[in-house]
């Protein structure tokens, strides 16, 4: 299978016929919130929310050894 509408669109934008923000948001603005849920977990966009709450444990764990 080709791509040929996404190819000719990143071509586009790489050219600078096409503003790189405006065809983010046109492709946000039209995916549903769980496609871009996806997207950003798949592609690692957002902390896990678990992996962030230990990181800061670790944080504070290190920092009371400081103080002892």
């Amino acid at each position: 299978m080709t791509r040929e509408a996404t190819c000719k669109l990143l071509e586009m934008v790489e050219e600078g016929v096409l503003d790189r923000d405006n065809v983010i948001m046109a492709c946000v603005k039209y995916m549903s919130e769980d496609d871009v849920a996806d997207m950003c977990h798949i592609n690692d966009f957002f902390y896990d929310e678990d992996e962030h709450e230990d990181d800061e444990e670790e944080d504070d764990d290190d920092d009371d050894d400081a103080t002892a």
